[in-house]
């Protein structure tokens, strides 16, 4: 298994883009934590935390996939480096001003969120052009997914760290700082300067002219909601067995889980069509979700928690590969990107749709919300399974400017509208 990572490891620029990236992203893994606690700190209420939470979540959703299609037009410096300058000032604006007034609050953080660079899917573009073939990749896709899991376990602890050892208002700095810096290592790599996109087709809807994509995008919406929904059930859980640091038991299983999951499911090469391997995937997930209604003591809870967290990183890399085969020819960073902001809105909805769920039925009906949703997902894919059939022409990972094996000739549009 870690021969495989680490013969990608060993690629030239591919550790560098791989940590780059990670680092560049921790401002917006670490987000909502940091404005809660910053909050707090300045005397504010949950309420107003939670809402400016909310407010970056939903900026940050918008703001990838038009971000992503501008690094599709211009190429990723020039893109992603002012991108995250002009975040991290934001954040260093709500930073110093505080809770008031609220709205030039509301207004930063709103900023920093839509401006937030779209690392995640600039990384996956460039993975052919560092790895070059099909199979080493996909099991980068699958490390990608694995080094999530990593860092969003981590980031919250540098954050409580921060604010612990310095102050909240220190966090927000220091972690946007970072985050810039880690931008700064990718787009001044060789791989990210070389980077452009293929030449695309001018559409309005750019990358969601694909059906394919499209059915993608509708079963991982409900993966999202299953992945949000279970953080409020656990709360609810752990209030009657012990509390916080149950919570944070659970939460660390689910990681660990995913990570574990992912790391098995990337160290081979795996035949057929990703779109079939994508429903088992995501089958064995619901699945795996309805245990959790059982709700054993706390140590039981755990075991089952990590084993519900095994299949979502590895059908978080097989979804990147069917992005890869479906994105229409020149949009694969906006594609990318379109999953990002699925997945985010998918779990803000579980989110708020597992707290009436737990108030009226408690943690049982919280924890039926994942294996709902999951069941839900299964169900997107098997109805859209011939829109998600495989391109016509399969997907081959060559040395060119962009990894977009979607290679098919695309009806021509009267308008003269740039995707």
């Amino acid at each position: 298994m870690a021969a495989g990572y680490l013969e990608i490891l060993r690629a030239r620029h591919a550790a560098r883009l791989l940590v780059g990236t990670l680092v560049g992203r921790l401002p917006n893994a670490t987000a909502a934590i940091a404005i809660v606690l910053f909050i707090r700190a300045e005397g504010g209420s949950y309420s107003l935390a939670g809402a400016l939470a909310a407010v970056y979540g939903v900026a940050n959703a918008v703001g990838q996939p038009l971000l992503g299609r501008l690094v599709d037009l211009h190429g990723q410096p020039r893109v992603q480096l002012p991108a995250a300058v002009l975040s991290a000032l934001a954040m260093a604006v709500f930073a110093f001003a505080g809770t008031e007034p609220p709205a030039l609050s509301y207004a930063a953080v709103a900023a920093a969120g839509l401006f937030t660079p779209p690392l995640e899917g600039g990384l996956r573009a460039l993975w052919p052009s560092v790895l070059r073939k099909e199979g080493q990749v996909h099991t980068a896709y699958a490390m990608d997914a694995v080094a999530q899991e990593v860092m969003f376990t981590v980031g919250p602890l540098l954050v409580t760290l921060c604010t612990a050892l310095w102050s909240a208002q220190a966090a927000l700095l220091v972690l946007n700082v970072i985050g810039v810096l880690g931008a700064l290592s990718v787009v001044v790599s060789p791989p990210s300067r070389a980077w452009r996109s293929a030449p695309r087709e001018a559409h309005w809807l750019g990358a969601l002219r694909s059906p394919g994509l499209i059915a993608l995008l509708g079963a991982f919406l409900f993966v999202g909601v299953a992945l949000g929904s279970i953080t409020v059930a656990a709360v609810s859980y752990a209030d009657d067995h012990g509390g916080d640091a149950v919570y944070g038991w659970l939460m660390a299983a689910l990681g660990l889980g995913a990570l574990v999951g992912g790391a098995v499911y990337g160290a081979r090469q795996w035949a057929g069509a990703p779109e079939r391997r994508l429903r088992v995937l995501v089958g064995l997930l619901a699945v795996c979700y309805l245990p959790l209604m059982l709700m054993p003591a706390a140590v039981a809870m755990t075991a089952l928690t990590a084993l519900s967290g095994v299949f979502l990183a590895p059908a978080i890399a097989c979804a990147f590969v069917i992005v890869d085969r479906h994105a229409p020819r020149g949009t694969v960073t906006e594609a990318f990107s379109w999953l990002v902001t699925t997945f985010t809105v998918g779990a803000s909805v579980g989110t708020g749709l597992a707290g009436p769920v737990v108030e009226w039925g408690g943690a049982l009906w919280g924890f039926a919300v994942p294996g709902a949703a999951g069941g839900v997902s299964l169900l997107v894919l098997l109805a859209t399974g011939r829109v998600l059939a495989a391109p016509a022409r399969t997907a081959v990972v060559a040395s060119s400017s962009e990894n977009d094996p979607n290679r098919a000739v695309e009806p021509r549009f009267s308008s003269g509208d740039r995707a």
